[in-house]
C-alpha cells in the first residue's frame, strides 16, 4: 500500500491515480494526513478490504504532493550509521546508534523550495521509517511491526550551527525550514521484497553524490527502533531517519555545499524521488553567524 499527502488530503496511490481517503471512507477516515497513524491498524485493515477497490482513480500532479507525514510529534535521526561515512568523518564506529532530533518544522515536501540559510549547507539523503504503532521497550525482532511505511528523505545540514560551540548543536543545526523534505509517498514495507536492502542515493546537477544501499547500515531499522524505544516511547506517526551513506560535501576535497539555483534530487528505491529547488534565504551568503570563512571545524557528520 502506498500512502499520499495531495495538497493536504490523505489518499491511497495506485498505479493509474490516487483515492481520496476521506471521501472512499464516507468519512470513517479523516482527510488529514496526519491523523490517521493514531488509527494505523484499522485503517490499514480498510484499506487491504474490497471497500477500495470499486473507487474511481483520480488523476494528481507530483507538485501537490505534500510530506506524507506532515506533524509528527517527534522525528528522531541517527549519525554515522554507514561505515563510508563513519571512515569520511574521521569518526569511531558507535557501539549503539547516535541518536539526535529534527524539529517537526523543518518537514517539506518531496517538490518545495528549500532556502539556504548560508554557504554551509549540506547533503546526506536517507530512508526515513514512519511508526505506525506505538514502539516501547521493542525487541528487535520485532520491530518491523511497529512500522507502518517508509519513504524518502533528506537530512540537510547547516555545518557551523551543528558544530560550533562547547557541544554539538546537531538538532539545531538540522532544523532550519525545509530542512527535512520527505516523500513523494510512503510505503508499506510488505511491498518490498526485502525492506533492509534497499538503494538510495541523490544527485546535484545529474552529478550524482550519494549512492549506496540500506542493507549497508551498521545499525538496522530494527536495531534503531528497539534501541530508542528503550528510552523513548515512538508513537504513532513519528519519523525514523536512519542514517546517510559516505558521499557528504564537508568530506569532498574540496569541500562541496549546496548552492542556489541547484535542484537536489534524492531517491529511495521503490519509493520515489524528491526534487527540491534551492534557492538564497534571506542570510546568505553570510548565514546566521557571521562570514562562511571562519569555519573550519570538521563539517560533515
Amino acid at each position: 500500500m502506498r500512502t499520499a499527502n495531495v495538497n493536504d488530503r490523505l489518499t491511497l496511490v495506485f498505479d493509474d491515480g490516487v483515492v481520496d481517503v476521506e471521501k472512499a471512507s464516507d468519512g470513517l477516515f479523516s482527510s488529514d494526513p496526519q491523523a490517521v497513524f493514531d488509527r494505523w491498524p484499522e485503517f490499514r485493515a480498510w484499506a487491504d478490504s474490497t471497500a477500495v477497490a470499486g473507487h474511481e482513480r483520480a488523476p494528481f500532479d507530483a507538485r501537490d504532493l505534500g510530506a506524507p507525514v506532515p506533524r509528527p510529534r517527534q522525528v528522531f535521526a541517527v549519525a554515522l550509521n554507514y561505515s563510508d561515512h563513519v571512515e569520511e568523518s574521521a569518526a569511531t564506529t558507535p557501539a549503539q546508534p547516535t541518536v539526535f532530533t529534527k524539529f517537526p518544522t523543518s518537514l517539506a515536501g518531496p517538490h518545495d523550495t528549500i532556502e539556504l540559510p548560508s554557504t554551509l549547507v549540506d547533503w546526506e539523503v536517507e530512508l526515513v521509517a514512519v511508526i505506525g504503532v506505538k514502539a516501547h521497550h521493542v525487541a528487535a525482532e520485532d520491530a518491523w511491526r511497529y512500522v507502518a511505511g517508509l519513504t524518502a528523505g533528506q537530512d540537510l545540514s547547516e555545518r557551523r550551527i551543528q558544530l560550533e560551540g562547547p557541544a554539538p548543536q546537531f538538532s539545531l543545526g538540522k532544523s532550519f525550514p525545509g530542512f527535512s523534505p520527505t516523500g513523494p509517498v510512503m510505503v508499506t514495507p510488505d511491498e518490498f521484497a526485502d525492506p533492509d536492502d534497499l538503494a538510495l542515493g541523490c544527485a546535484l546537477g545529474g552529478e550524482t553524490m550519494q549512492e549506496s544501499r540500506t542493507s549497508r547500515m551498521i545499525f538496522s531499522v530494527s536495531e534503531q527502533i528497539a534501541w530508542i524505544s528503550r528510552i523513548c516511547p515512538l508513537l504513532p506517526g513519528d519519523l525514523l531517519f536512519t542514517g546517510t551513506p559516505a558521499g557528504v560535501g564537508g568530506a569532498r576535497d574540496p569541500r562541496r555545499f549546496l548552492s542556489p539555483g541547484e535542484e537536489l534530487r534524492s531517491w529511495i528505491e521503490g519509493v520515489g524521488e524528491l526534487r527540491n529547488p534551492l534557492v538564497a534565504g534571506s542570510a546568505y551568503p553570510d548565514g546566521p553567524h557571521g562570514p562562511d570563512s571562519r569555519h573550519d571545524r570538521h563539517p560533515h557528520r
